[in-house]
């Protein structure tokens, strides 16, 4: 081939390439969520209590929600079995067998609190009303040993719980742009 016509080959494929974006096979599945699906689900709490909602509840209370709603995965008084165990295993984090429970091991009680609500029942999640969630959270809490069976936990009391744990993890930064 000229020079001539290799340039105009380069033109053509050039000018192939630009007329059409290139299509993307993708597996076709799903669809984007809806505002209000994603609202749902936008349920965060943090561990200062942000974001969590009106109600209450004591551990007496949660103890007859945790008996109907969670005991048959996770045991007579959080002992665990067939799913985790949540009560116990105070001073084993430095053993050779640790046990990390919500007692042991978590840092914010408001943790609790976003995980039972966002996830529990497992196969029923987001189906406990706050003030459910609020009474299971109190009784994992008074389980433990953190705070008393009258205490009420809500959107003040919550945040103030000091776990356990709490001096034990270490809060990360990321890194910033030099």
């Amino acid at each position: 081939m000229s020079t001539r016509e290799l340039a105009c080959a380069a033109l053509v494929l050039v000018a192939a390439g630009c007329a059409a974006p290139a299509r993307v096979e993708t597996p076709n599945l799903g669809r984007p969520a809806t505002a209000a699906e994603i609202a749902g689900w936008d349920i965060s709490v943090g561990p200062d209590g942000v974001g969590l909602p009106a109600g209450s509840g004591t551990a007496l209370k949660g103890a007859a929600v945790y008996e109907q709603k969670c005991q048959a995965c996770h045991g007579a008084k959080g002992a665990g079995q067939p799913n985790d165990r949540l009560a116990g295993g105070h001073g084993t984090l430095a053993s050779k067998t640790p046990v990390r429970t919500i007692g042991s091991y978590w840092p914010y009680a408001t943790t609790v609190f976003d995980y039972v609500r966002r996830s529990m029942p497992y196969t029923q999640p987001q189906s406990l009303s706050d003030d459910e969630v609020y009474a299971v959270t109190a009784y994992l809490l008074q389980l433990n040993g953190i705070i008393g069976e009258p205490d009420e936990m809500n959107a003040q009391t919550l945040p103030k719980v000091t776990m356990p744990n709490r001096g034990n993890f270490v809060i990360v930064y990321p890194r910033r742009a030099r």
